[in-house]
């Protein structure tokens, strides 16, 4: 199936954000629309959208000029299977005791690491992005302090890399959820290739809105790897799931988004135990305040 781009840059967040808005209403729609602040200190944000048939030429010059941005320039990509593309180009990758690879890199795992087999597939979590390496590295630093997770629960889980983590060094089985279908699919593999059967269960579901998820509830460990839009909004949910005493490992944060975050939990009993920056993105750890 052909792919198609329309890509154009226009100054300030504002208007990027709107015109990335109102490409997600076109007809024919887009798969995914993209706004991206550029790096080169030009003040320009990149707005994108992805096709998998031609785009509305007309619809997308109309919108170009009410937003004042530079034309729309669209192009056709080359069908490619990006999963096989990725899997060449991913090495592993160490986050404290756990080592994410895949299958063609076996022979790389050190002694005494926890493996993590993740393929590249069509879901988020391989260990590679910022947000993903601050989680498993939050985790760690848990565990080095002697904590243990008895109900652990990974919201938005993606590949299901967090939650398998949880379940490579504690003893409980751990629900990992995702609203994606896909997702869910992606993860159920991965826990069955890295022989974790029974100690991950992955539903779909949105946030905590799953019997299993209010059945095993309150949880003393919750992962949101997901993005500050969805993180905010969940936040009252976690107060009401999350135990006196247990932690939230968040992220899915730009670095200057984190204060906000910060904010909202804090509003909610959920305070600011622990952050790292890993170049744009923050994972935060908190705590739930004890009566």
């Amino acid at each position: 199936m052909p792919t198609y781009t329309a890509l154009t840059t226009l100054p300030g967040k504002a208007a990027a954000e709107t015109l990335g808005g109102a490409m997600e209403r076109l007809d024919p729609e887009p798969t995914g629309v993209g706004v991206f602040e550029m790096e080169d200190g030009s003040g320009l944000w990149e707005v994108g959208g992805y096709f998998t048939e031609p785009p509305d030429e007309t619809a997308l010059t109309v919108l170009a000029v009410a937003m004042g941005a530079k034309p729309f320039v669209i192009s056709e990509l080359p069908e490619t299977d990006w999963v096989a593309h990725v899997r060449r180009e991913l090495v592993p990758v160490a986050a404290g005791r756990f080592f994410v690879y895949g299958s063609h890199d076996a022979d790389k795992v050190p002694d005494g690491a926890e493996p993590l087999l993740i393929e590249a597939a069509m879901a988020f979590g391989t260990g590679h992005h910022g947000t993903t390496l601050g989680c498993l590295r939050a985790l760690d630093r848990l565990a080095e302090r002697g904590v243990i997770g008895q109900a652990v629960a990974d919201i938005g889980c993606g590949t299901a890399v967090l939650a398998m983590a949880a379940a490579r060094i504690w003893p409980k089985p751990v629900l990992a959820s995702d609203i994606d279908e896909v997702a869910v699919e992606v993860a159920r593999s991965n826990v069955a290739a890295n022989g974790l059967q029974g100690r991950v269960r992955c539903v779909e579901a949105a946030g905590f809105d799953h019997p299993d998820l209010q059945a095993a509830s309150p949880f003393d460990l919750v992962f949101a790897n997901i993005l500050k839009g969805p993180l905010v909004a969940l936040a009252p949910d976690m107060a009401r799931h999350l135990q006196p005493g247990g932690r939230a490992i968040l992220s899915g944060v730009l670095n200057e988004q984190a204060e906000e975050v910060v904010a909202v939990y804090a509003r909610h009993g959920i305070n600011l135990e622990h952050r790292e920056e890993i170049v744009d993105w923050t994972t935060l750890t908190l705590s739930r305040e004890l009566p």
